[in-house]
Formats: structure tokens, C-alpha cells, sequence
């Protein structure tokens, strides 16, 4: 497009010479401008490649070996990965291109060492599209992921429990999820290095690593749910007539996280698990106010559980 533009112009240039000298000047400072800056014009996909490649390169030498399993912790959840011997913390900001959190309750931290003997990565926090971050930029963490060498992904996260059947402080086995952001991190070219340009959708979360969640669970006497996690764009929470449609259409929980970073580890090839933390129950016929801090201070309350479930299930990934 942008050389057809080009062609364009110099086409006009050439019949009308007077009237497009401005208009030419003006191309070629805004060309040297950028070019002072560092911006690259056109070829977005391969920038975003180039900054991938740029935190790999900064990553690998200070998490030393390489990881195959990764955490993201979700609203409250940081501290469920105790159970980590870790052997390096690395903030945010000091990876190159990484994106940082700005969620209050998210520390913002990378975290690397091992887990029941395997290496494992943890992310401390993580992004929102409410934060205004893009689709692309909320994946970033899943392509840094791949390229160090993750095959098993275990997403957390915080959400509002939409059947009534459930408690707060229940933990909720991810067997699906409905996106309703309205976003999606594979929109725009397709890197074929990376995945197919439409990956299949119908067996997100594994199976196999649900069952071991449950298993987990079971054998330390706690009552474990499973459902359908709806992804919203947040970050308003629900009106009584949007959780009456969420239920409707067969969600269990809501949030504002999980699902952009659940499409690209399908692309990926990363196999997943996903648990939600149930930190409310939205009842839209005896509705009651939620805050931040009563969903965070609920979802802490789990993370003990939560981390138990997390070292077993890697632990049988070590035996399999």
C-alpha cells in the first residue's frame, strides 16, 4: 500500500511538479523523522518478531536452563507459586519490549527456577486488554514463552462465578472458554513460524492436565468445579442483564484475562491448563457490589490451594 502511495506521488510529481513539491517535502521529512526516532514503517509483524527475539536474547542466559513449564498468575494469585525453589526474579521493566503490568495487584515479575524438579517459568501479574494494552501486546509473554522452550502453559485467574452452584474461594477447572472481548491476538498477517494462520479452537484446554488438576484436589479432600470461562474486556464489571445473558449462553465464570493468552499458545502448540479462582457469585436477581480489594482478598485466600494443585500437576508431568 505504502509503495503504491509512492508511486503515486512521483507519478503527480512528475505531470504536476509546482503543486506536489510540498507535498513531497513534507513525505520526505516525516521519512527522515522517522527515521531519526527509530521507527520502523510498515512490516509490524516483523518488529513484533524482532521484539520477541530481543527478550528471548536478554532471558535465556539469566533463567539458565531451559523451561518447559510456565505459570501466569492471575488477581491475587502471586503468591501460588511458593512452591517454586526459585532461581532468578527479573521485574518487567527490565526486560527488553516487555510489557508491564499496571494492575495494583499484579507485582509485575518474571520469575524462573524449578518446580517439583522441572523447569518452570512463573509470571507474577500479567496484562489486560483493560489496561489498553492491544491483543498482540497482551500475547507478548506467550511468545517469549515459546521461544525459551515452554510445551505445558497453566493459566490462574480471578473470576466471578456465575453459577449459583458455586462458592466464593472455589477453584474452577477451565473446560472452555467463550471470547467476548471483541480482540483477538492472531488478527493481522500470520507468522507461519509461529502457527497456522487458523488454528482449530474445539480442545483449548488438555484434557489430560484437567484430570490431574482434579485428581490433585480430590486427594487433599477439596471440592474442585469445572466450567465454561467467559472473557470479557472488563474493566467494568457486569450489570445484572449481562450476567443473565453470560449464564444464558452457558458461561460458569467471568473475567477480564485468560483468553487472549489461551489462542496464542493454541497457535502456539503449548498445551494448557487453565484455573479460575471463583472470588464472587454474581446473582443478577439479588445483585450485591463488588470491589477490587474483596476480589483480591478472596482470591489470596486460595492461592494455598491453589499452589498445591499447581506443584501436583507438575509434579505427574515430571513421572509422565
Amino acid at each position: 500500500m505504502a509503495a503504491l502511495f509512492l508511486l503515486s506521488a512521483l507519478f503527480k510529481a512528475a505531470l504536476y511538479p509546482a503543486q506536489m513539491a510540498p507535498v513531497l517535502r513534507v513525505g520526505i521529512f516525516c521519512g527522515q523523522i522517522a527515521r531519526f526516532l527509530g521507527i520502523k514503517i510498515g512490516n509490524n509483524m516483523q518488529t513484533y518478531k524482532e521484539k520477541v527475539a530481543a527478550a528471548v536474547d536478554y532471558l535465556k542466559p539469566r533463567i539458565g536452563c531451559a523451561p518447559s513449564v510456565a505459570i501466569m498468575t492471575g488477581s491475587g494469585l502471586g503468591e501460588s507459586i511458593d512452591a517454586m525453589d526459585v532461581r532468578a526474579s527479573i521485574d518487567y521493566a527490565d526486560i527488553p519490549h516487555f510489557p508491564r503490568s499496571t494492575v495494583r495487584s499484579h507485582p509485575g515479575r518474571l520469575v524462573s527456577g524449578t518446580l517439583a524438579g522441572i523447569q518452570a517459568l512463573a509470571m507474577q501479574g500479567r496484562l489486560h486488554l483493560y489496561e489498553g494494552y492491544s491483543s498482540q501486546t497482551v500475547a507478548f509473554p506467550i511468545r517469549v514463552m515459546r521461544m525459551l522452550g515452554i510445551s505445558t502453559l497453566i493459566l490462574t485467574n480471578a473470576a466471578g462465578g456465575l453459577n449459583l452452584a458455586f462458592h466464593p474461594g472455589d477453584i474452577m477447572v477451565i473446560e472452555d472458554h467463550i471470547n467476548l472481548t471483541g480482540e483477538n491476538p492472531l488478527a493481522g498477517p500470520n507468522e507461519d513460524d509461529w502457527g497456522p494462520r487458523f488454528p482449530d479452537m474445539t480442545a483449548v484446554y488438555d484434557k489430560r492436565l484437567a484430570g490431574l488438576a482434579r485428581n490433585a484436589a480430590i486427594s487433599c479432600g477439596w471440592e474442585i468445579r469445572k466450567g465454561v470461562y467467559a472473557g470479557l474486556k472488563g474493566p467494568s464489571l457486569e450489570t445484572s442483564a449481562e450476567t443473565r445473558f453470560l449464564r444464558q449462553i452457558g458461561a460458569d465464570a467471568v473475567g477480564f484475562s485468560t483468553v487472549q493468552e489461551a489462542i496464542a499458545a493454541v497457535h502456539a502448540g503449548i498445551k494448557i491448563i487453565g484455573l479460575s479462582t471463583i472470588t464472587n457469585i454474581n446473582d443478577p436477581d439479588n445483585p450485591t457490589p463488588d470491589t477490587e480489594a474483596g476480589i483480591v482478598a478472596v482470591a489470596q485466600s486460595a492461592a494455598i490451594r491453589m499452589s498445591a494443585i499447581i506443584e501436583s500437576v507438575v509434579k505427574e508431568l515430571a513421572i509422565l
